[in-house]
């Protein structure tokens, strides 16, 4: 009798351990990407293979984009906010309804702007085939995301 439950018990070891075993290799990457000090670029470093010494540049350029892009979302979400007062008192474009669409417009086309150019500085630190690679990913997720055939249906 004792021999069934000892191997039920160490059945049942056995699979607890080869479950975390697995579960500790498979999440050690995204779990070293959180632990890092900055894991938002981290996965930047992994994937495009950059030296620490242009990791370290990277990341300083990217806090200073950072302050400029938050600054940025917050007057476009201001004007947002302001558009979605005029069209909830309006049955027609107004002036004001016209004003505020093309400062919205002028607002996104320089937050897009500022981004290519962060985007483009950011390519110039890596070797040139993975900033060429980088430029593709970046700008196929962010520039120029297929939202139109979105928008029709």
């Amino acid at each position: 009798m004792k021999r069934p439950g000892f191997i039920l018990l160490a059945g049942i070891v056995l699979a607890v351990a080869a479950y975390f075993g697995f579960y500790f290799g498979l999440t050690a990457r995204s779990r070293s990407l959180a632990d890092s000090q900055e894991p938002e670029l981290q996965w930047l470093k992994n994937e495009f293979h950059i030296a620490d010494r242009d990791f370290a540049r990277i990341s300083e350029m990217h806090d200073s984009y950072r302050g400029g892009c938050a600054q940025r979302c917050r007057l476009i979400d201001e004007k947002n906010q302001e558009l979605k007062r005029l069209l909830a008192h309006s049955t027609s474009i107004t002036p004001e309804i016209e004003k505020a669409l093309a400062e919205t417009a002028r607002l996104h086309a320089e937050c897009q702007m500022k981004m290519l150019q962060h985007f483009y500085e950011v390519s110039r630190t890596m070797p040139p085939e993975q900033g060429e690679r980088y430029l593709t990913w970046v700008t196929e997720r962010t520039i120029l995301p297929d939202t139109h055939s979105q928008m029709l249906h």
